[in-house]
């Protein structure tokens, strides 16, 4: 699929109408213009951005103010960073629970208080947690959730003969299969088995290996309570799982050729074209793949069993209102908006991909929407398996470090991991120090 790039992205707009609450921060311009349309950022392909259009069509309909829509995919983060610098923010920012930390640590989103948002005790608390801060107030409004999934080449499966995994063991099976006994049937020596996202890009790679070392019953950090954190990197369960992909990648060979520098966009297409057959990934490539690569011809299914149990990563997108807005009413309104049934529901309806994946509202029936008992595995995962990152201050520190190392250890592919891992925790420790959240 083919990506706009920031400058055609930029200039996209379309006509809304807002009204709501918010408070200025550290990055605010005195100098924002009441007059000018409530300018709003999302982190988007040209497939989402096409979702965000209808979706802030029909609210321009309902209200009539302008606002200026700008998606970006593309070095989303360093434009954001830029217009801080300059102080000038955009009103509202839509993007992912991982960006949270970073925003409150720079001033640059607003305080949010629950019971002033209309329609936020419809928002389920769990949904709420993703706008959760360290300090425990909130500073975004949920928009919507998710958990990981794992996507399988159902016909290379059957073909093999293999089972639908359910443990890690029948897991790593079905990959050396994948790898090494011609799924496809060609005649040739050019399938894998897994798609790994592993650039160290914002953290990538320890995004997608986190729910593998939870399934391990390890962890990047381990929650003390009262906000206070131990680093797990290094522990006997964490070591064990990074050696499990570590040998994957290492010995095995089931991973996809230059895994290691992929972006999630850079990765999709190898899973379509055939030459990967297992991703652990988002549900919202669900849509996409089923075009692409034919609703009959891939499964969904939770993740396989680690020996502590089968948790994945489950976040979302949150709706920040950013600090400095003259139109702090509009970014509210416009937030209260996207939370309602109907705009969650157009949000779950995109095509071919959702903007929204699971509501946050309590009253939008997932089964009903989707009609898609893929998707009621996706809601099945995220009630009793997913879980979130940790709320330290500012998680993507941690993310990043975490990622390059793992990503060392998949190239260098060393005896074993746990030197690596031990001076890993050691920055990680000292990340928590200047965090204020070590015990």
């Amino acid at each position: 699929m083919r990506r706009r790039t920031a400058t055609t992205l930029a200039t996209l707009s379309v006509a809304l109408l807002l009204a709501g609450c918010g408070s200025s921060g550290n990055t605010a311009s005195s100098n924002k213009d009441p007059n000018k349309p409530l300018e709003v950022w999302t982190r988007s392909t040209e497939a989402t951005a096409k979702v965000y259009e209808k979706i802030f069509k029909s609210f321009t309909e309902k209200t009539g103010v302008q606002v200026d829509y700008k998606p970006i995919f593309n070095d989303f983060d360093k434009q954001v960073q830029q217009r801080a610098a300059s102080k000038d923010l955009p009103d509202v920012v839509i993007t992912d629970t991982g960006s949270l930390g970073n925003f409150v640590k720079q001033g640059w989103t607003t305080e949010i208080k629950r019971e002033d948002v209309a329609g936020g005790n419809d928002i389920v608390d769990r949904a709420w947690n993703n706008g959760k801060g360290a300090d425990g107030k909130y500073y975004a409004i949920p928009y919507s959730t998710q958990a990981m999934v794992t996507l399988i080449r159902k016909d290379w499966r059957e073909k093999l003969g293999k089972p639908i995994p359910t443990t890690w063991d029948e897991l790593d099976d079905l990959a050396r299969a994948f790898t090494r006994n011609d799924p496809d049937g060609n005649g040739q020596n050019d399938t894998y088995g897994m798609l790994v996202p592993g650039t160290t890009d914002r953290g990538y790679l320890a995004w997608w290996a986190s729910s593998y070392i939870w399934q391990g019953g390890g962890d990047i950090l381990d929650e003390e309570g009262g906000g206070k954190f131990s680093v797990g990197i290094d522990s006997p369960e964490s070591t064990k799982a990074v050696e499990r992909l570590r040998k994957l990648f290492c010995e095995d060979k089931v991973m996809q050729p230059g895994s290691l520098t992929l972006g999630t966009n850079d990765a999709h297409p190898l899973f379509e074209s055939g030459k990967s057959g297992i991703y652990l990934t988002g549900p919202y490539m669900i849509g996409r793949f089923d075009k692409s690569v034919g609703k009959d011809k891939y499964e969904v299914i939770a993740s396989p069993r680690g020996p502590a149990g089968a948790t994945v990563l489950g976040e979302g997108e949150d709706i920040y209102l950013m600090a400095g807005s003259a139109k702090t009413a509009d970014q509210k309104k416009l937030a209260e908006y996207l939370i309602t049934p109907e705009a969650q529901q157009a949000g779950m309806k995109g095509d071919p991909q959702p903007v929204v994946r699971l509501p946050v509202n309590k009253n939008v029936d997932v089964n009903a929407t989707y009609n898609d008992p893929r998707w009621a595995t996706v809601a099945g995962v995220y009630s009793s398996e997913a879980r979130p990152f940790p709320s330290v201050p500012n998680f993507a520190p941690f993310r990043q470090k975490t990622s390059e190392i793992l990503n060392s250890i998949f190239a260098k592919c060393p005896a074993d991991s746990s030197a690596e891992l031990k001076s890993l925790a050691d920055t990680l420790k000292k990340e928590l120090e200047n965090q204020k959240a070590s015990q």
